[in-house]
């Protein structure tokens, strides 16, 4: 078994058993293996030990990628969007995890249409209120919403990226928060909202028992990003 394949399997089992001490169903939790830097060939590795969902943080990197991996990876773009990348990546066809603005969410709703294609979102929340992080306010969530109720683009959930090495009660209270702000505007707006993006390497186990969906791993599968 190689190191990658290992790794995976590694990972699969600590999720499965944060997902049983939650009482959930690891069917409802997916996996993105996070590849930033990541060279083609390894990335294959870890498509072949059955890894399906891979992320990435720049468009360049994506758009590099895409072409030359099986064409049934389902690609994730988690980094910070640039409203001049916006046509790159959706042509990827990538779940865009980074909406941070009103106005990149009417880029991406333009563009989407000149393509004729429908493009899926998740609105990236600063829970933790750190003034080196991207992502709205929860105050600010409201009006994205209702840009997503027309138009080619859907909106299918919330993401936040808790602070580096947090303690574990302040990442229950960060992720909870997300949680809770999700059930809040699924309640408020009549919008469908199923996934919560939220947990990396570190603290996965804790987003887990609040809720996480979809998980963004990088250095346990493919071991510390290449500089």
């Amino acid at each position: 078994m190689n190191e990658i394949k290992e790794n995976l399997a590694r990972v699969k089992a600590r999720i499965f058993a944060a997902a049983e001490r939650s009482a959930r169903s690891p069917n409802q939790i997916k996996l993105l293996a996070v590849s930033k830097t990541v060279a083609p060939e390894r990335i294959q590795e870890a498509f072949t030990a059955g890894q399906r969902h891979f992320a990435e943080n720049r468009v360049q990197e994506l758009c590099a990628k895409t072409p030359v991996l099986p064409k049934d990876i389902r690609w994730h773009l988690i980094g910070h969007l640039q409203q001049n990348k916006v046509r790159a990546a959706l042509q990827t066809n990538a779940l865009i995890h980074s909406i941070d603005s009103l106005r990149l969410l009417q880029r991406v709703k333009r563009i989407a249409g000149e393509l004729e294609m429908n493009a899926e979102v998740l609105l990236e929340v600063n829970i933790s209120g750190e003034t080196s992080k991207f992502g709205l306010e929860p105050g600010q969530l409201e009006p994205l919403l209702e840009e997503c109720r027309s138009g080619p683009v859907q909106c299918r959930g919330l993401m936040t990226i808790a602070p580096y090495q947090a303690e574990e009660k302040e990442l229950h209270r960060i992720f909870g928060t997300l949680r809770k702000l999700r059930d809040k505007l699924q309640q408020s707006s009549g919008i469908e909202l199923p996934e919560l993006s939220m947990g990396m390497s570190g603290d996965f186990e804790a987003a887990i028992a609040e809720g996480a969906t979809m998980l963004r791993i990088g250095s346990a599968i493919f071991g510390e990003r290449q500089k």
